[in-house]
């Protein structure tokens, strides 16, 4: 079964403590490019989500964004920085003695003095974060939102497979057409050389063993046998790789450039008046499949 690189997923699980948020989407990329943002408190996850991610997909740029909002009351941060305090504490004294300030140092000063006092509001995904079941959590919404995603691309895979199966039937039509063409423009060649031959041969003298030769060489160069068996194989292997369980984009897109190759010799070598508008009908098919290849996975 092949997939589309395109997908989208979202999901909010609530299990008390948090409410947690995933979304996950993918799109085409030439590799796999796998980018996770996810709350500072669960940053030890990224790495077991990033494999869970690239146990799945293989090719395409996926973007995961994890959210988690606590259902605690949490109290705020205070943190003292006593180094400072003491600092000034002791600049103050100095200050007093020589007269500049009068009182104490007093809880509304070290309030207005920056960095005394540090009143931190604590992030409650942090928070969540902390409890082992919200890990848990977390990872069973990931794997749930990547299974979703997945079958999204499954199920517009579905849809690829069935239009490159088209274009390769057209296609599969198109060599067969090719080949009869060329077989005709060929023996085309060889009738009109031998008449030729046989017209100067009425007032010359040629050898006629010699100009035989020439006549067959002539033709063999407008053969297009060889091409058009490795095009067979070739649209026999897309068959093959459509029907497998392995992801095929890239192999896809190598085998198209083949078979465009293939089709370029055959457009020079082969002689007939219907093969230039066969070889422009095979190219834009073989583009459009490739266009759409690059959408597979």
């Amino acid at each position: 079964m092949i997939r589309s690189m395109t997908g989208f997923a979202a999901l909010t699980r609530d299990d008390g403590q948090a409410s947690i948020g995933v979304t996950i989407r993918s799109v085409n990329h030439r590799y796999l490019d796998v980018q996770v943002r996810i709350p500072q408190g669960l940053s030890s996850l990224e790495t077991g989500l990033r494999g869970l991610i690239q146990r799945r997909i293989s090719r395409g740029r996926v973007e995961l964004a994890v959210s988690v909002q606590s259902r605690q009351v949490l109290a705020p941060e205070v943190e003292l920085n006593e180094e400072l305090v003491r600092r000034l504490a002791g600049a103050v004294e100095r200050a007093r003695a020589l007269g500049f300030v009068e009182g104490a140092l007093g809880p509304g000063d070290l309030l207005k003095l920056p960095m005394a006092v540090l009143i931190r509001e604590p992030a409650p995904d942090a928070a969540s974060a902390a409890a082992g079941d919200v890990r848990a959590a977390v990872e069973a919404a990931v794997i749930a939102a990547v299974t979703e995603l997945d079958a999204m691309r499954a199920g517009e895979g579905a849809h690829l497979k069935a239009d490159l199966d088209r274009r390769r039937a057209v296609l599969a039509a198109l060599v067969e057409r090719i080949a009869a063409a060329a077989e005709e423009g060929r023996a085309g060649i060889v009738e009109r050389l031998t008449n030729r031959v046989a017209e100067l041969a009425a007032s010359l003298d040629v050898d006629q063993g010699a100009i035989a030769q020439e006549i067959v060489r002539t033709a063999a160069r407008s053969d297009i046998s060889e091409e058009t068996v490795r095009f067979r194989a070739h649209l026999a292997q897309w068959a093959s790789l459509l029907e497998g369980d392995e992801p095929c984009g890239r192999k896809l897109d190598f085998l198209l450039q083949e078979m465009n190759r293939e089709v370029n010799t055959i457009g020079s070598k082969a002689d007939g008046p219907e093969i230039s508008a066969l070889i422009v009908e095979a190219k834009a098919e073989l583009e459009k499949a490739r266009e759409q290849v690059q959408n597979v996975e």
